[in-house]
């Protein structure tokens, strides 16, 4: 399949530059018209295999599958908005009940929101709210959000951050990435440096440990480039947590809903956070963020924060009609999910072996991340050569993002069929071939 891009979205896309603020599209000229299972579709009707999941959100499949539509349509017809912060309303709280059953026990406080930012605002002003402290630790790398307090978290760009100081407290420190790492030591060997590093100098030289409300941790880093640290990280940092009463914030927006294999991508650490921020995929395709704390921390003052779409009866009626179809096929899924990743990895390591232009390969479940360089010996990032690589696979009829420098993610909906994933994974191969040849 060649895609073809014609004067339809040409004319559209120009409509768009003129009138929408910028954001982040620029690597290919999807747009987006329609959706169904593994597959997307643009405005001309070419057909796409879906390597995104349109950024993690649809984890069930593009647009979600006909269930979950009906159960969002029955609501539509009856009751969209109820005020839920405001009002009482019975949906919400039945899904946060079955929500709160895939959490750690000891969890039972729920507050809903509309996007991940907002579920990481909310984990922070609470964790500040709980502990009476001021500061928050986060990593470099990581991604947690766009709005201001969010933002004093993230820092996998400088563009994200710039002119918006100054920012609410926060100190980062280097996250366990393996393959670059700041230390320029080799795991296992390296004794966790990075772990020691935290307790050396930001809560040595830079903050009091007393002073920090939380440190915020991303299970597989995102937008950073699909990092995956050891599971010997999260346990460091749950121990500096513990030592100094921090509360642990762990980011599930885009690893969490079985993503990375578990409901919680932090399970796989066998590690328990006290804070949870989960969305993307939580609100099968509709907006939704949720933070989940620990009963034992208590609730917060009546008024201290709240928000007007949060508990919103149409995303609520997919999130729990969504939830309620994994907790169903929950045995299944995971089962897919570990056969699925199984299958993309030995796929991806035998590419690794054979083309020079790929520097690494790693991830969790169905969050996989492939770094590219120029070779294997600088690790220099291959930058163009990824942009090369995306656009020939869009070229293919295949959709993927990037992430980091030079990473490119591959996030199928974890119920794609067999045969697509196959197909997906052919025409990535070529493109990367593509690119290794030229780079020669």
């Amino acid at each position: 399949m060649v895609v073809k891009i014609g004067i339809k979205t040409r004319r559209l896309i120009s409509r768009d530059k003129k009138i929408m603020i910028t954001t982040t599209r620029n690597t290919f000229p999807f747009v987006a018209a329609k959706g169904d299972g593994d597959y997307a579709y643009d405005l001309e009707g070419n057909k796409f295999i879906d390597f995104t999941s349109f950024v993690s959100v649809y984890n069930l499949g593009v647009n979600t599958n006909a269930g979950i539509r009906q159960s969002i349509k029955r609501q539509v017809d009856v009751l969209m908005h109820a005020a839920f912060t405001d009002f009482y309303s019975e949906l919400p709280v039945v899904f946060a009940e079955r929500l709160i059953k895939s959490f750690p026990k000891g969890f039972g406080r729920v507050f809903f929101s509309n996007s991940g930012t907002e579920a990481n605002e909310a984990a922070l002003k609470f964790s500040k709210i709980f502990t009476k402290r001021t500061y928050a630790l986060a990593f470099y790398n990581s991604f947690h959000g766009r709005t201001l307090g969010s933002l004093s978290l993230t820092s996998s760009m400088s563009i994200h951050r710039q002119r918006y100081g100054p920012f609410p407290a926060a100190v980062h420190a280097p996250y366990a990435y393996c393959y670059r790492c700041p230390f320029n030591q080799e795991y296992p060997s390296c004794g966790l440096e990075c772990i020691d590093y935290i307790r050396k100098y930001p809560l040595s030289k830079e903050v009091s440990p007393d002073e920090v409300a939380s440190i915020f941790v991303e299970p597989v880093q995102g937008e950073g480039g699909y990092i995956v640290p050891p599971p010997e990280f999260i346990k460091g940092l749950r121990e500096i947590a513990d030592e100094h009463n921090i509360l642990l914030v762990s980011d599930e927006v885009q690893s969490g809903y079985m993503r990375a294999g578990s409901f919680l991508a932090m399970d796989n650490s066998g590690v328990d956070a006290d804070i949870y921020a989960m969305a993307k995929s939580l609100g099968a395709g509709l907006p939704m963020g949720a933070t989940i704390t620990r009963r034992s921390l208590g609730d917060i003052p009546q008024g201290s924060h709240s928000n007007t779409f949060g508990g919103n009866l149409a995303a609520i009626a997919g999130a729990n009609a969504s939830l309620e179809y994994l907790s169903r096929n929950l045995r299944s899924i995971k089962s897919m999910v570990r056969r699925k990743h199984g299958y993309i990895m030995k796929r991806l390591e035998s590419m690794h072996e054979r083309y020079e232009v790929i520097g690494d390969v790693r991830g969790q479940g169905m969050m996989i991340g492939v770094e590219f360089v120029k070779d294997k010996k600088s690790k220099e990032p291959a930058i163009i050569e990824r942009e090369k690589i995306l656009n020939a696979c869009f070229s293919r009829g295949l959709l993927l993002l990037p992430a980091g420098i030079s990473s490119i993610r591959i996030i199928p909906p974890i119920t794609i069929s067999d045969a697509n994933l196959e197909k997906g994974l052919d025409a990535f191969e070529e493109s990367v071939k593509d690119a290794d040849l030229a780079t020669d």
